[in-house]
């Protein structure tokens, strides 16, 4: 049997390839090494994986946040190898998940768009080339948190057509000082300016909206894709939420600047399964 897994914050979806060729899956809570201790890992394999684990396993590939450097890859490993001692672990990041799920064997440039934002240049094996990611302070062009931060700016700033502001103050009645305080005092502030999106998608087809949308990944495509040397000449890949919703706005951007787009997956957890097939 081989496990694979994609880990995010708050979710991690297994998927267990077995030699008679079902797949098997699951979803637990999610885990982040920076966040959590490794005993809520320890947690999640107890009650979540174990009982569905009812042949020898024989390879793990876990992906997830926070698992870049090679410590939290090392202390990871520890943990599974715990378990399955005869298995052969590899950790990888949510980027090379990324790549895998949607390039496969093939090179591309492949991006992440959803609550965050990053891409990488992908070479069919390996990762060969990343643009810096900054964070969402700094940059995460085009994500969830990027656009949350530009209509909450409107917003407060009047920038923000009548009519929608009085629907989008209807929908979140916070003063400005609630606002900052979540921001700026409460956990994952990323996550919660993310949470505007949604009100940008369901009004998406109002002018403001389709702007801020648009203008949004075409600083994604420009500060990011456009990055890599003969970007044109390879077929370029998206997954994650902001991604998947907004494909439309996404093809749009990437038709305009003479980019090849090819697939938009939601979640990498498909394309993983299939890339792992061979390793049963």
């Amino acid at each position: 049997m081989v496990i694979v897994a994609d880990s995010g914050g708050s979710k991690i979806d297994w998927r267990f390839l077995r030699k008679d060729s079902s797949i098997g899956q699951a979803s637990s809570t999610g885990f982040n090494p920076y966040y959590q201790p490794l005993d809520h890992l320890n947690k999640i394999i107890d009650e979540i994986l174990l009982p569905n684990i009812h042949d020898k396993v024989s390879k793990i590939f876990f992906y997830g946040t926070g698992v870049s450097s090679e410590k939290n890859v090392e202390s990871i490993r520890s943990v599974f190898a715990e378990y399955f001692p005869d298995a052969a672990t590899e950790v990888g990041w949510d980027l090379l998940a990324a790549a895998r799920a949607l390039c496969g064997r093939e090179p591309g440039i492949a991006c992440i768009l959803g609550t965050g934002s990053n891409s990488c240049l992908y070479d069919g094996e390996k990762i060969i080339d990343n643009v810096a990611n900054l964070g969402w302070i700094l940059a995460d062009e085009g994500s969830g948190t990027y656009m949350g931060k530009q209509i909450v700016f409107d917003y407060f700033r009047n920038e923000m057509p009548t009519k929608l502001a009085e629907q989008f103050h209807a929908r979140f009645p916070w003063s400005r000082e609630e606002v900052l305080e979540k921001v700026y005092q409460e956990e994952k502030p990323g996550a919660f300016l993310a949470s505007f999106s949604k009100f940008i998608f369901q009004h998406v087809k109002e002018p403001y909206c389709y702007k801020l949308a648009y203008n949004s990944i075409s600083d994604f495509f420009e500060n990011n894709v456009m990055k890599y040397k003969d970007y044109k000449n390879l077929k370029v890949h998206l997954v994650g939420s902001i991604g998947f919703y907004f494909s439309d706005v996404v093809r749009q951007v990437a038709n305009d600047k003479g980019v090849t787009l090819k697939n938009i997956l939601e979640s990498p957890i498909a394309g993983l399964t299939l890339y792992h097939q061979k390793d049963l």
